[in-house]
């Protein structure tokens, strides 16, 4: 799958490998990155042969945000042309963030403004303690508003309120202190979390990681009223019936391996 320009896409053991590669750059994206994001994503979310997707990086930065190319593009724009282009990254979030595959940052170092909501769209984000975090918008006189959907679902509206305005660069601990990443590790052992998380999700079974995933993005926030008591009563009941369910539940009575790890 390596036919693209920013991007290195690797399969292996049902997990694939999504790379940005344009550490000359720290990794800041441009439109192509955007598309091949996006295309990538979409591939990958219908493939069969894969279970997880790690979102990594080369080079020192994970990312940096917007290329400095690519920003000086924009500002000759028109307001039709930013528009445009503003919903080519948004649909590029969405793609990551509604993907049926669970999807794993596994962020090696620096991630500034854009950079935060590729890794908030992800699932589970795994960070080397090194790595610091910024949403610098507002210093340029913008707004980090396409990402914010992915970004305050990530670290919560109260620490939002915070980063969005001031621009505060913070650290990997405070990260994980206000929910942004899950895991804070030492850059030697970055690696193998990312690694150990990975063996949990392809292990379990594929099509209720999926519909969890989608459980969680229905459920989240919501009241607790009989028509969501009901709603949760019939997905458990529907994937009880369905073939992985039924599959899970007999081989753990039986004391024998699913048939998806087969």
């Amino acid at each position: 799958m390596n036919t693209h320009q920013t991007l290195d896409v690797t399969i292996a053991n049902r997990v694939a490998t999504v790379t940005l590669n344009r550490p000359d750059v720290r990794n800041a994206f441009n439109e192509t990155t955007i598309t091949e994001l996006a295309l990538a994503f979409d591939e990958l979310g219908r493939r069969d042969d894969v279970r997880a997707i790690v979102l990594a990086a080369n080079g020192v930065a994970f990312c940096a945000g917007a290329d400095l190319n690519w920003m000086k593009k924009m500002a000759a724009y028109s307001d039709a042309e930013n528009l445009d282009d503003a919903t080519r990254l948004a649909d590029m979030l969405r793609t990551i963030y509604l993907c049926p595959k669970p999807v794993v940052a596994k962020v090696q170092g620096d991630c500034y403004a854009g950079g935060m909501g590729l890794v908030a769209a992800c699932d589970i984000v795994v960070a080397v303690e090194e790595a610091n975090f910024c949403l610098s918008e507002v210093k340029l006189g913008l707004i980090p508003a396409t990402i914010s959907p992915y970004v305050i679902k990530a670290m919560g509206e109260n620490a939002a309120r915070r980063y969005f305005l001031t621009a505060e660069r913070f650290s990997a601990k405070e990260a994980q202190r206000i929910g942004f990443a899950h895991e804070v590790v030492a850059a030697d052992k970055l690696d193998e979390q990312v690694a150990a998380i990975v063996k949990s999700l392809v292990t379990n079974s594929p099509n209720a990681v999926a519909e969890a995933k989608v459980l969680v993005r229905d459920i989240a926030g919501k009241d607790v009223t009989d028509a969501l008591l009901l709603d949760t009563a019939e997905r458990i009941a529907k994937i009880r019936s369905s073939l992985e369910g039924r599959e899970g539940v007999a081989s753990f009575l039986e004391k024998r391996k699913p048939s998806w790890l087969n």
